[in-house]
């Protein structure tokens, strides 16, 4: 491989020794030590043959192609002919990444021939082959999977069984699938040392399948590693681009065989108004039109392709892994040329969190949001909550070790941290089975003020960069619904707390230090007319409001990074998720629409309920936690008496002093109708869990009658939602459960598909669905006011 080219660049072979350490010459042409067949070995041979074998073609040829466009690690090549950047940064970039992949935990992967896709999601879905992902799209009928060795074993007869050919590839490690997420950081901070130029020609991107934007060669060389090569996409833009002649470079004819393939089995995708890279602007993005049988236009020059090792293979993202269907209910992905889910939100966002799309599932009491549903987002490419509120702190930490065990390739996860005002110590043994566990992610959630724990949180391991500039290692994500509540996210921790702090040895004097450079979070998600807690919030009012805060806020504190601002509440179709897009959301956040899943820890009869909602059937009531305050949570009322109930409650506690200065009639209905117990036995009942947890709480009602009945109705709202989660049917009309309108209007999305019936919702692909179609809701709004 390469034989004339290395003494025809001797120079450039020179600076292969001085950057490798070793003969690349030796290696390709008589590998003595058999090291060829190695990753860290092939991409760097892979990558100097190809440049070399370009220069050479440069020679014979000065005319420039109008496409350019390579395989996995030959879209390295292309990039370098295309003038991203010079050939020996090119190597650097190979050797690290042939470096980091060989670290891979073991994987392997296999070739699928004479098999749909459909059909191999098909056989995925209904063996629970979960770990699996597409690596490939070689061609329509030759797709590489890629995942744990005896995961891939476990496939091949049932492949086999469906009279598909199944071909076990010779490679160290699951290339390019979710197994590469721990090389694919470090590859993210080893391009942080690179600048790169917009492509001088357009390159297609295996990660997207369209041109390169400019500015986006680190964030696609990063996604790259672990996205899937989707090259028959690629392929099909660019016959939608008129190209019929395509000629490739480099050892062999692989990628030749391969297009003839797509050219003859499937139709071009055209794109009307194709991308144009310019000074920092893409330009004229349209939609795709499918063509069968349509004349191309005329040709144009042939694009230089570039292969890459057939050891070496790509992985899906986690939306094309086995688990997943990323058709949302009335749409088709490939309808969008332009805005894609992946580049929606923040790619900061993204790459800090290690997400592939900037969603997130958000926490719901009683671990409604469970540890089921966190793992399956997790492994998905997503990230979600547990809810830890109403929670023991053994099963909390049961949970946390059951979601290490299932994520242990680095997926995120986060934990749902409440402020805990009454209980202020409890809170920090919350923050402290944390730090214990190394969670890096929280969601901050129910803050009125700053409290000791969640500061001891921020603060612990606070280190500086390079720069100097402080990084956080503990990130807080703040749900917020008011201006000042948000400010205080936006200050540096309280001088007086951090001085209590470390004076009680919690944190370092360095970190408190450090402290004064950072803001409290680093990501605030605003919470508007949400399931729950809700301050009644209007998206497009409270979103923009906060973004131009969290902007003077920066300012003001001369903050190195900035404060990502995302939007939760009332986001429960492709329409709701672009309003929050388009007013400036970095990241968007789901709730109510989580609990009607299989993976929520919610029962079975709630979700059956639930799924029958329309957008009018929540209202909001009183909340049992601040209960006195008159604090409003939003409910489900349909099929249920609670809205009315609590709000009855709440209206006799307002009104009366005692238990006694109420009537007898009414007395009677609460204990027979809504209790179904005495005030005796529910007061011996709460009495026995404030001695344990809160002794001056009883001491206060022994004292004040008025406060012995809020105590005594307060137990009517944690009764009401426990038999909600227990599904207990003698309890029905009494269900408390939190949801807000998000819910009817996905009901309504969804209705006459697969995802009418909770049974068919899971977390992930609900996710999936709704970002894609977010992304087409975009696209048409946009096309129309360019007046397309």
């Amino acid at each position: 491989m390469g034989g004339a080219l290395f003494d025809e660049f001797h120079e450039l072979t020179a600076k292969a020794y001085e950057i490798l350490g070793y003969s690349i010459k030796t290696l390709c042409l008589e590998d003595p030590n058999r090291q060829l067949g190695q990753t860290q070995f092939t991409q760097p041979a892979l990558y100097v043959v190809n440049a070399l074998t370009f220069l050479e073609k440069q020679r014979e040829d000065l005319k420039p192609p109008d496409y350019l466009a390579g395989h996995s690690l030959g879209e390295y090549n292309a990039l370098f002919a295309a003038g991203a950047f010079d050939f020996e940064i090119g190597l650097r970039l190979v050797q690290k990444r042939g470096a980091l992949m060989n670290k891979a935990p073991k994987g392997t992967m296999a070739a699928i021939l004479n098999c749909s896709e459909e059909k191999i999601r098909e056989i995925f879905k209904s063996n629970h082959l979960e770990t699996i992902d597409v690596a490939n799209y070689n061609a329509p009928s030759q797709i590489v999977i890629a995942g744990l060795q005896e995961d891939i074993q476990r496939a091949g007869p049932l492949f086999q069984a469906a009279n598909a050919v199944f071909i076990p590839l010779k490679v160290s490690a699951a290339f390019h699938s979710r197994q590469m997420q721990g090389p694919m950081k470090d590859f993210a901070t080893f391009l942080d040392n690179f600048t790169f130029a917009a492509p001088k020609i357009p390159v297609i991107s295996n990660v997207h399948a369209r041109p390169y934007q400019p500015h986006q060669v680190a964030t696609n060389l990063k996604e790259q590693i672990v996205s899937s090569v989707k090259w028959t996409e690629s392929i099909r833009y660019l016959m939608g681009q008129g190209i019929t002649d395509f000629e490739e470079l480099g050892p062999g004819d692989v990628l030749t065989k391969l297009i003839r393939k797509i050219q003859t089995e499937v139709p071009p995708l055209v794109v009307e108004a194709p991308f144009v890279i310019g000074k920092g602007s893409i330009q004229g993005r349209g939609t795709i039109v499918e063509v069968n049988g349509a004349q191309p236009r005329e040709s144009q020059s042939s694009p230089v392709l570039s292969p890459q090792s057939q050891s070496e293979s790509n992985k899906a993202t986690p939306a094309s892994s086995a688990y997943t269907s990323p058709k949302p209910p009335s749409t088709e992905r490939s309808t969008s040329a332009s805005i894609t889910p992946e580049n929606l939100g923040s790619r900061e966002f993204r790459e800090d969190y290690n997400l592939r799309y900037a969603y997130l599932s958000g926490a719901m009491y009683k671990a409604i949001a469970s540890k089921e549903l966190v793992v399956r987002m997790g492994k998905a490419g997503y990230m979600g909550f547990y809810g830890t509120g109403g929670v023991r702190l053994s099963e909390v930490e049961d949970s946390i070790q059951f979601m290490q065990r299932e994520l242990s390739q680095g997926e995120p996860f986060g934990m749902n941290l409440l402020c805990n005002l009454v209980q202020p110590e409890a809170e920090m043994e919350m923050v402290d089975l944390f730090l214990r566990y190394g969670i890096k992610y929280i969601e901050a959630s129910a803050y009125i003020r700053i409290t000791p724990a969640l500061v001891k949180y921020r603060l612990k391991e606070l280190s500086r960069n390079r720069r100097g500039e402080v990084v956080t290692h503990t990130k807080v994500m703040a749900k917020v619904s008011r201006p000042e509540v948000a400010r205080s996210f936006l200050e540096p921790a309280s001088e007086g707390i951090v001085k209590k702090l470390l004076e009680q040895g919690q944190i370092t004097p360095e970190e408190a230090d450090m402290s004064k450079e950072v803001p409290m979070a680093d990501d605030l998600c605003v919470e508007s007319d949400s399931g729950g807690h809700t301050d009644m919030a209007v998206t497009a009012t409270v979103l923009p409001a906060i973004v131009r805060l969290r902007d003077e806020m920066r300012h003001h504190h001369r903050y190195a990074t900035r404060v990502r601002v995302g939007s939760s509440g009332g986001i429960g179709t492709p329409e709701a998720a672009a309003s929050a897009f388009v007013l400036g959301a970095d990241f968007i956040l789901t709730g109510s629409i989580n609990q009607c899943t299989v993976e929520a820890g919610m029962s079975h009869i709630v979700k059956e309920m639930l799924q029958q909602l329309n957008v009018q059937d929540t209202a909001y009531a009183p909340a049992g936690d601040m209960f006195e305050l008159g604090a409003k949570v939003q409910v489900m009322k349909k099929g249920v008496f609670f809205p009315a109930r609590a709000t009855k409650l709440y209206d006799l506690w307002r009104t009366y002093n005692s238990l006694e200065q109420i009537d007898p009639i009414t007395n009677k209905q609460i204990q027979e109708k809504f209790f179904k117990k005495s005030f005796e036995e529910v007061y011996e009942e709460t009495r026995n869990y404030y001695l344990q947890k809160v002794p001056s709480e009883i001491e206060k009602a022994e004292r004040n009658p008025k406060h012995k009945m809020a105590l005594i109705f307060r137990w009517y709202f944690i009764h009401t939602m426990r038999m909600a989660i227990q599904g207990k049917e003698d309890y029905r009309v009494d269900f408390q459960v939190h949801s807000g309108p998000a819910i009817g209007a996905f009901n309504q999305w969804v209705k006459g598909t697969d995802l009418k019936d909770w049974q068919n919702r899971h977390v992930d692909d609900i996710g999936d669905r709704l970002m894609e179609g977010t992304a087409e809701i975009l696209n048409q709004r946009f096309q129309c006011f360019l007046g397309a």
